[in-house]
């Protein structure tokens, strides 16, 4: 059974950073899929960007080249860094964990969750 617990959520300002982390117990980590979602009040959950267990990336469209993800095997800690954020990214990011290779964007492919941490962003 695969554990994550997310970190690094808060208010900030547009055009500030944040970085999440969220931290891996249970099982063999450098084998999993992580992949960022995010849920805004009212909207579905979407996703925001993943890592494959090989160093492939796979990001959304309105995050490219403003977001980062990366991974410490060493640490079984996967990161998000937001840079540029806008009010528009507000929302709760969840770290999810998946045996699917390469870097899958649907969430129906990761089976295990965080509980959520909440980004506000402020205009």
């Amino acid at each position: 059974q695969v554990q994550l617990v997310e970190s690094g959520g808060g208010l900030v300002q547009a055009g500030g950073s944040l970085r999440l982390s969220c931290a891996a117990s249970g099982g063999t980590f450098s084998r999993y899929t992580m992949g960022w979602f995010r849920q805004a009040p009212g909207k579905e959950r979407e996703f925001v960007a993943a890592t494959g267990w090989s160093g492939i990336t796979a990001y959304a469209d309105p995050v490219k080249g403003r977001f980062g993800i990366s991974r410490d095997n060493a640490k079984n800690t996967v990161y998000l860094q937001m840079n540029s954020l806008k009010p528009e990214d507000t929302a709760v990011y969840y770290c999810a964990a998946s045996f699917v290779g390469g870097a899958p964007t649907s969430r129906y492919d990761y089976p295990y969750w965080g509980q959520g941490t909440q980004v506000t962003v402020s205009s």
